[in-house]
């Protein structure tokens, strides 16, 4: 979309593709590389401002979306990102209207794009949460409002948010960090890379033949250490990437739409399980994330899942914070 309501131009993705910029009013939170390395800082200050402010006072005194509307448009249920988002809009003052599956009918019942022209005259964002990348693509050219992607099968910026969050509170920073990711090298995977080379950190993906993110967003990554000191590894062997890492990272190796290749997807990822003896690979300070939901005994042993060194609590928590961050960026500017 090109304006928010007059003399409001959008943030576009003009200059390279791993330029970014800073998360301003008007913009789009697309992708985890929609943001540079000082966006990034930006909207980490931004979260850890407005939760300490809510664990203070339980209230925001600024309300950028009193008086507004933000529609919610998930093609499938969801938990964490639906109800972190509702109480984001909540707390900083506005009204969600969930829209669900049915409901709305993405690219059946109408067009993205129709359905973007619709939900402009009546909201002042739109959080989408897409199977396909495309569809989101589609539903942001169109729309005159703010989109924020919830999850698609390419990335999980809003994710990224709160896990960069969590590291920083639990490690005193990012930068200079090492994050391994054990498994498949999903759309949470691909956005927890370029977040945390965009802040300095040190990324390895510990994945089998095949399951890599895209080549662009490892580009995108690699560039971004590039610029800030931090560094991208790929690595074949889950205990050589928790190997001196800081955090070990998993997620499902089977997610939504992937039910039929399950027992493939198992077999292939077999041996890349965060369990107590890869614990043992890390150093004694090595904490443990997953965004949820989680298959215990595949991706991750309960015993790690729910023992003293998981940070996943946090991580939930933090979905909230960063959710209001992003909102109160996009949205932080007078009604036209």
């Amino acid at each position: 979309m090109s304006t928010t309501g007059p003399g409001l131009p959008r943030a576009g993705a003009a200059g390279r593709p791993e330029d970014g910029g800073l998360l301003e009013p008007g913009s789009d939170l697309l992708a985890a590389g929609a943001l540079s390395p000082a966006g990034w800082q930006a909207l980490l200050a931004g979260a850890a401002a407005l939760k300490a402010e809510w664990l203070s006072a339980r209230r925001h005194v600024v309300q950028p979306l009193r008086g507004r509307a933000v529609a919610l448009v998930f093609e499938h249920p969801s938990l964490r990102t639906r109800i972190s988002s509702e109480l984001a809009i909540a707390q900083l003052g506005g009204q969600a209207v969930y829209l669900v599956g049915a409901d709305v009918g993405l690219g059946r019942r109408e067009s993205a794009a129709d359905i973007a022209r619709t939900l402009d005259r009546w909201v002042a964002a739109i959080v989408a949460r897409t199977i396909h990348d495309a569809t989101l693509q589609e539903l942001a050219s169109a729309a005159e409002v703010p989109v924020v992607n919830g999850l698609t099968d390419r990335e999980h910026p809003l994710q990224a948010a709160a896990d960069v969050l969590t590291i920083s509170e639990a490690c005193g920073g990012v930068a200079g960090r090492t994050v391994a990711f054990v498994g498949d090298g999903n759309n949470v995977a691909a956005s927890l890379a370029v977040a945390v080379t965009s802040l300095g950190g040190h990324m390895r993906l510990a994945t089998p033949d095949g399951y890599l993110p895209a080549d662009d967003l490892l580009a995108l990554a690699r560039a971004r250490a590039a610029r800030t000191g931090g560094s991208l590894e790929l690595v074949g062997d889950p205990r050589a990437a928790a190997d001196g890492a800081d955090i070990l990272y998993t997620d499902v190796w089977t997610s939504m739409g992937q039910e039929a290749d399950r027992e493939h997807r198992r077999s292939d990822l077999a041996g890349f399980t965060i369990d107590a003896a890869l614990l043992d690979v890390a150093p004694a300070h090595a904490l443990v994330m997953h965004c949820l939901p989680a298959h215990r005994g595949e991706e991750i042993a309960a015993a790690v899942l729910d023992g003293p060194r998981s940070l996943v609590p946090r991580q939930v928590e933090n979905r909230l914070h960063a959710a209001k961050a992003i909102l109160a960026a996009l949205l932080s500017y007078p009604e036209a």
